[in-house]
């Protein structure tokens, strides 16, 4: 997907405004839908309320701020949120909120980490790639993390953080999403650890199948993972190829996968705070494909 593409939902959403109680209205409306969990809606058991702690992870370059969710008693399969261009921000956290009360230990990182603390990132609730100073500052941000082996570096860190908790379960296999960026991200991560990644799930991934050496579709055979590649109907359309490359290279690999396209849906169809871009009832059906993977790889 081209982030200029005025499509592109790298225009208007919050960084991270949960210090702040900042919650946009869809946001607010998520927040209700999820607290208290339904684990009938979920189809799995919730555990009492999840616990959350902002957390700062030691990093080569510092430290990254990240949010850390898990139920409040016991140990549980580990997963990494890779989030999409508006980073760690309520939407964000109330996913991993959310999947932390159906038995996972959930860590939702900043992975601008090395441009900007949350702090720092304030809001990028205006910012347009259509005006020049404000698509600089979205190009910094998401430039940080594509450099050759940055995305790997950081997830060993973040994996590495996950499995010193006592709220992570060791004998499990992790799982890692992805949303928009994310969506590489999460293919990085799992072929960065084949032996600890379980389950990796994308949605509305960006740049997963490209005409370079380093596309992220051409590491499926050093993945171990099942995978779920949730793909957004206009995605397609801009680019009907690359279900079939992904869908090819996964069983080259001889992998459990699966390639669904969400025909109606828009980029950026899981995120609630990003307007008429959010689909609810194609979010939750993505929802309930993510905990099915779960259930079944993340042991």
């Amino acid at each position: 997907m081209n982030p200029a593409d005025e499509n592109c939902p790298f225009t208007a959403a919050p960084a991270d405004a949960g210090r702040r109680g900042f919650v946009t209205g869809t946001a607010a409306a998520m927040l209700a839908a999820v607290s208290p969990p339904a684990p009938a809606a979920d189809g799995l058991v919730a555990n009492s309320v999840a616990e959350a702690s902002d957390v700062r992870i030691p990093m080569a370059g510092g430290f990254a701020e990240a949010a850390f969710f898990h139920p409040a008693k016991g140990a549980w399969p580990g997963v990494l949120l890779w989030t999409d261009a508006y980073g760690l921000r309520p939407a964000t956290r109330e996913m991993g909120r959310r999947l932390a009360a159906q038995g996972y230990a959930v860590l939702v990182p900043n992975p601008f980490y090395r441009v900007a603390d949350l702090s720092a990132l304030g809001t990028l609730t205006n910012l347009s790639f259509q005006n020049e100073q404000e698509r600089a500052r979205l190009m910094q941000l998401m430039g940080s993390v594509k450099p050759a082996g940055t995305a790997e570096q950081d997830a060993q860190a973040y994996l590495a953080f996950l499995s010193s908790q006592p709220a992570v379960r060791s004998s499990a296999r992790m799982g890692v999403q992805g949303y928009c960026m994310g969506g590489a991200l999460a293919l990085r991560t799992g072929a960065s650890a084949p032996e600890r990644i379980g389950a990796i799930a994308t949605f509305h991934g960006g740049g997963l199948v490209t005409d370079k050496p380093e596309s992220p579709h051409l590491l499926a055979p050093h993945l171990k993972a099942q995978l779920y590649i949730a793909i957004a109907g206009n995605d397609d359309a801009d680019d009907p190829q690359a279900k079939g490359a992904l869908r090819k290279a996964f069983a080259d690999a001889g992998l459990a996968s699966e390639v669904e396209v969400y025909a109606g849906a828009q980029h950026g169809w899981c995120m609630p705070d990003l307007g008429p871009r959010y689909a609810h009832a194609d979010a939750e059906r993505a929802w309930s494909r993510l905990l099915a993977l779960y259930q079944r790889a993340l042991v």
